[in-house]
């Protein structure tokens, strides 16, 4: 079993930590240019890629999707009482409290633990979650403005739109079309986990007792959530370990571009998404351990 963990997270860890390490070491990281790469060229590639290939019926890919924003809805009702437990203005702390790492981290995890049909799973659930985090998380953000504009310009949203379609009308691409997207989307991945170590060593830590502690009450109380709400709906068995597995997640570094954008406490936003990253890679194996899905073959 320790094997089949270490085969999981290992790949994770050893990216992250040449994203970590190669800034640390002085070496100059094109942040913007691959932020953008990933965001505009690779993320809709990987999601054209795995939901135009899944082999997901509509019903469990609709479940899975409706779960999702029901997990999401759940945590926003209680974000107000949860912000004054913490002792933070609500707009503080509901993006952190709503938000997890479900494309940096959770792609990468989902693929090594639950194998390509878990993995179009954890698409899925990062596709509901990105709508809403361009959406609810801009307006958050935003001082002024239309941040519904961030949603039409942006190539992600399309892309699921066009994969959701595909997926739901049994579409299959041409194959020039699919091993196209194949090879494009392979960088994506590997850059999401070296931009994941590079955000860790940029970000300025202050106050790890308050990440530490808000680490302990989000994630537990996400994967509670997550569990409950995928019980009620039926999800398959594969689907409700991935929608637990992807709201444990670590705290999105979004959350902090966001705060940092909005002047709401950038420094304590970017304590949360260190402590509960670092975090993650203590807790992540044992969850995978009680999920009973840390191989591909699960």
């Amino acid at each position: 079993m320790l094997m089949e963990l270490l085969a999981v997270m290992a790949p994770v860890l050893c990216g992250a930590a040449i994203g970590f390490f190669w800034v640390r070491l002085g070496n100059e990281y094109p942040m913007a240019f691959v932020t953008r790469l990933v965001l505009y060229i690779g993320t809709p590639a990987l999601i054209l890629n795995a939901l135009g290939s899944a082999e997901i019926d509509n019903s469990s890919f609709l479940r899975t999707g409706l779960a999702t924003l029901t997990v999401m809805a759940l945590l926003l009702a209680l974000s107000w009482p949860f912000s004054r437990l913490i002792g933070k203005p609500w707009k503080v702390a509901v993006a952190p409290l709503l938000f997890s790492n479900v494309g940096n981290m959770g792609l990468p995890v989902s693929l090594y633990a639950f194998g390509q049909a878990g993995f179009a799973y954890a698409i899925t659930i990062m596709v509901t979650m990105s709508l809403l985090q361009f959406t609810l998380g801009a307006w958050l953000a935003s001082t002024s403005g239309n941040p519904l504009r961030s949603v039409v310009r942006s190539p992600t949203i399309w892309a699921s739109i066009l994969a959701t379609t595909l997926l739901l009308s049994d579409i299959h691409m041409p194959r020039f079309v699919a091993n196209s997207l194949e090879l494009i989307s392979g960088f994506t991945v590997p850059l999401m986990l070296i931009t994941l170590g590079v955000s860790l060593a940029s970000i300025r830590v202050r106050n790890l007792a308050a990440g530490v502690g808000f680490s302990a009450l989000r994630i537990p109380f996400a994967a509670a959530c997550a569990w409950g709400i995928g019980t009620l709906l039926e999800l398959p068995p594969l689907a409700l370990h991935v929608l637990v597995m992807q709201m444990a997640m670590p705290v999105a570094v979004y959350n902090y571009m966001f705060a940092q954008k909005a002047g709401r406490e950038p420094e304590y936003v970017a304590t949360l998404v260190f402590c509960s990253t670092l975090a993650a890679f203590l807790y992540l194996p044992a969850l995978l351990a009680v999920l009973g899905a840390a191989t591909p073959e699960a």
